[in-house]
């Protein structure tokens, strides 16, 4: 048993922070909205504090996860952050995807306290996170990450060590750049398809036996079909990941042209009321265009 912390009880943070209370730990927990903590910890277990420097002073370990690089720093440097209350030695990890030079400044200064910090943003969505089988990406100190791989296990199993400070986000951008693209295919072909009159169910039975397979296409499919747009990634934070994508390239002075085209898709979306919606929301773009449903 060890003395955890959690902060950010979102779509995902809330089933990460109940596995770590499930898995025996001592929690102590955090969210921007303190209900949410307190809920949890009536519900699972737990202490819910006031502000994240308070869930710092109270954990050997912590975890968060919230939703942009503004969010991140302001809770990990911000007036009452995680800075304040941390201990020498102390594990912070950031399961979030942010920026990764956001990330490399919060690890600095945390440094300067004696403070480790991992960045580990992870993959799954909300039922990896429901089923604690999310995968970790993970950059930092080695030893560090050694040092506390055993509280990740409750909440995935699929555990990547990436290398300095930051590459856990380059790899993370880099899985959400595929697959933001794969999808921005896969609504063009099938609305292209369904428009001259092919099946769409029979299209992805051919989609799934040819080259063109793909898993991410293979299970968001069919909530496109039943028209289930019912969020496990919103449009907003993958919109918002796109973006690092691109401000990434630009300071490594990679082109990156399928990208910027895809996130004006996702730009499209959110300009038409689909934020808050799962990703495979963004089909509806060209179907208004089109006048077609798939």
């Amino acid at each position: 048993m060890a003395n955890l912390g959690f902060l950010g009880l979102g779509i995902m943070g809330h089933h990460m922070a109940r596995h770590l209370i499930e898995a025996g730990h001592n929690v102590a927990l955090w969210s921007k909205s303190p209900e949410k903590a307190t809920q949890l910890a009536e519900d699972k277990g737990g202490t819910a504090y006031p502000t994240p420097a308070e869930v710092a002073e109270n954990a050997d370990c912590l975890f968060y996860c919230v939703g942009d690089s503004q969010m991140s720093e302001a809770l990990a440097l911000g007036p009452d952050g995680l800075i304040h209350g941390a201990k020498p030695g102390t594990v912070i990890v950031d399961a979030s995807t942010v920026a990764p030079s956001t990330s490399r400044k919060i690890h600095a200064a945390l440094a300067e306290k004696g403070v480790h910090f991992l960045d580990a943003p992870c993959t799954g969505s909300r039922p990896g996170a429901e089923s604690g089988n999310l995968t970790f990406m993970v950059g930092g100190d080695l030893a560090t990450f050694e040092s506390v791989k055993a509280y990740f296990q409750p909440m995935g199993k699929k555990l990547f060590y990436c290398g300095g400070s930051g590459l856990g986000l380059h790899a993370k951008l880099t899985q959400n750049l595929i697959l933001s693209n794969l999808l921005s295919a896969f609504n063009e072909g099938l609305v292209l398809s369904t428009k001259a009159g092919v099946d769409p169910n029979l299209m992805l039975e051919i989609l799934d036996n040819s080259a063109a397979k793909s898993g991410l296409i293979s299970f968001k499919a069919p909530y496109v079909f039943r028209r289930d747009f019912s969020t496990n990634f919103s449009v907003k934070w993958m919109h918002k990941d796109i973006g690092l994508m691109l401000d990434s390239a630009q300071e490594l002075d990679v082109p990156l042209p399928l990208t910027a085209l895809t996130r004006q898709l996702f730009q499209a979306a959110i300009a038409q009321g689909h934020g808050e919606e799962d990703i495979c929301a963004t089909i509806q773009v060209l179907e208004s265009i089109t006048g077609v449903e798939v």
